[in-house]
């Protein structure tokens, strides 16, 4: 649930507003593998490239505003060559190229929490719930599916809610930085801001799947499809829009902004996302939904005995090529919301981590890690973090928590909610959103006339025109229904601001401010150690929630809400 000038550091250190350079490549990539590469921040750029190419490599891709470049070598001692070179700061491994045999392709589902896949197939030929007649709203105005949006009525974004005072203005660009946009989808296209919309990745064959089955026969994708699913359902969270169907958004008037950086596949890789955190500065989004982490590494140690040299080095250059992003865009008035992740982690204690590294593939092995490791960008500088909840309000299972790092909770879903709820491993504990028509149609969830097959799919049609929804669980669906609260936030208070590119802005500052002043707080559950095994899980799931009501490491400032936001 997937971050210079002459003088690299001048900008960084010094919040220049001269936009960042991402060079279209030098030279295509002819050899096995390609990696980025951080630069040292008293490096200049002749420097930088010179130790690149001293080390066999060749740049394919540069962002000169934070000192990243991606580069192709066919050196197989790459990263030991970069250590040698006091111009770079760290090297990742990125991208393979090229094709890898069937038995090494793998088509991960990177969310698994979110995708609930074991569950979807045994549901099939369940009875579904497209529009059902019990859950449709009954209040004037709302949207069709209201009803099913538990997470709304939580935090109080309805109709008699928060659309009353604040529906979220045009000018309040919002960036979705994750596997892509549907803009197609009739709930989104309303809001969708095609002129601004970018795509900062390629698929990958090796983890993605052969160009030649996507359904464009291309591993370049335009930057208004998602052929996963997880963006599009995090942009409906935020700014669905309300137009008589389906669901609607938390902030369903603003804009939102395709920041694609998550592959397929669900990676999320350190150029894309450095990409696309500088892009939103430099167009003046006013904030942005980070559902993911920065591969390979779930954890990053700058200095970890378990870890070789060379990856010691890969983990310094995530955690240094992120940061710099997260405050490039920062300074610029963008308001960074990330998710907590989904590990059942308190991430002030890790101890272990054996899924990296996760790229390529087969080279993970477990680890200790220790609370100087991070997971980036979710403990990146600046950026406000949210854990998960369900329909209970109790702390979801796999949702990660602790007093260092949580910000606020929100609604994303609890798929097993048996905390105060007669509701037990439904697909309606879980969060409704948009889900594109062609993956329902691939997924094998619609029946030939159209409808849907299992209970975590639903459609809505209205005047001849069909939409579909899915209902997934995840800290990835938490975040958003924060970043809607965020963009309210900004829509009600903006100032004039000539230097922003938008001309108005609010400063992540006071968004933070308004947000804590008006969450919900939340004490902790009695016992404060969480048994999870009630609900079927394995001990290592429970969780020990620390802090008094005011703040804690379940719900940190509390639950957000919408209403309180913008209520003057």
């Amino acid at each position: 649930m997937k971050r210079i000038g002459i003088i690299l550091a001048a900008f960084v250190l010094l919040g220049g507003m001269v936009p960042a350079t991402i060079a279209a490549p030098r030279q295509q990539p002819s050899a096995a593998n390609t990696y980025v590469v951080v630069y040292a921040e008293n490096a200049s750029l002749d420097t930088a490239h010179a130790a690149i190419a001293a080390a066999g490599g060749t740049i394919v891709k540069e962002n000169t505003g934070v000192g990243v470049a991606t580069v192709s070598t066919s050196n197989p001692n790459f990263i030991a060559a970069v250590r040698q070179q006091p111009a770079l700061y760290g090297v990742s491994r990125n991208v393979s190229v090229g094709v890898a045999p069937q038995e090494l392709r793998r088509q991960q589902e990177r969310n698994e929490v979110e995708q609930l896949n074991q569950e979807r197939q045994a549901s099939k030929n369940q009875p579904a719930q497209a529009q059902p007649p019990s859950a449709r709203s009954k209040k004037p105005n709302a949207e069709p599916l209201a009803g099913l949006q538990w997470d709304m009525q939580m935090i109080h974004a309805t109709v008699d809610g928060s659309y009353r005072e604040q529906l979220g203005s045009k000018r309040v660009l919002v960036g979705v930085i994750d596997t892509g946009i549907d803009s197609s989808h009739p709930d989104i296209a309303p809001n969708f801001s095609r002129d601004l919309s970018r795509n900062f990745t390629q698929d990958i064959e090796l983890i993605d799947g052969p160009c030649a089955d996507e359904p464009d026969h291309s591993c370049d994708d335009a930057a208004d499809i998602d052929e996963n699913g997880h963006g599009t359902h995090v942009a409906g969270t935020i700014g669905a829009a309300l137009n008589g169907l389906g669901i609607a958004g938390v902030a369903p008037n603003v804009t939102l902004v395709n920041l694609r950086a998550g592959q397929d596949s669900g990676y999320f890789f350190l150029q894309s996302t450095v990409d696309a955190l500088t892009y939103a500065g430099d167009i003046g989004v006013d904030v942005v939904n980070m559902s993911y982490y920065t591969d390979p590494w779930l954890y990053n140690c700058a200095s970890n005995p378990a870890d070789s040299p060379d990856e010691q080095l890969e983990q310094r250059a995530v955690i240094e090529g992120t940061q710099r992003a997260l405050r490039y865009a920062y300074k610029r008035g963008v308001t960074l919301i990330a998710a907590a992740g989904n590990e059942h982690t308190d991430l002030g204690h890790p101890a272990s981590d054996s899924s990296s590294p996760d790229f390529p593939p087969t080279t993970a092995h477990a680890r200790t890690v220790d609370n100087s490791c991070l997971s980036m960008p979710t403990e990146g500088k600046d950026v406000i973090v949210i854990s998960s909840i369900g329909p209970s309000k109790a702390k979801a299972d796999y949702s990660n928590y602790g007093v260092e790092q949580t910000d606020f909770a929100a609604p994303g879903g609890f798929f097993r909610d048996g905390f105060g709820t007669p509701q037990y491993r439904l697909a309606s504990n879980e969060i409704l959103s948009a889900y594109p028509l062609s993956l329902a149609i691939a997924s094998g969830s619609l029946n030939p006339d159209g409808t849907p097959n299992n209970p975590f799919v639903v459609q809505d049609c209205q005047n001849g025109i069909c939409a579909y929804y899915q209902y997934l669980q995840g800290t990835s669906m938490a975040a958003p229904h924060a970043v809607g609260v965020a963009a309210l936030i900004i829509s009600e208070r903006e100032k004039k601001d000539s230097k922003h590119p938008g001309g108005y802005t609010l400063s992540p500052d006071k968004v933070l401010k308004i947000m804590k002043d008006t969450a919900v707080a939340q004490s902790c559950p009695t016992p404060a150690l969480v048994d999870y095994t009630v609900i079927g899980r394995t001990p290592d799931f429970n969780a020990l929630c620390e802090g008094k009501k005011k703040f804690n490491g379940f719900y940190g400032n509390g639950i957000i809400d919408a209403l309180r936001a913008v209520d003057d």
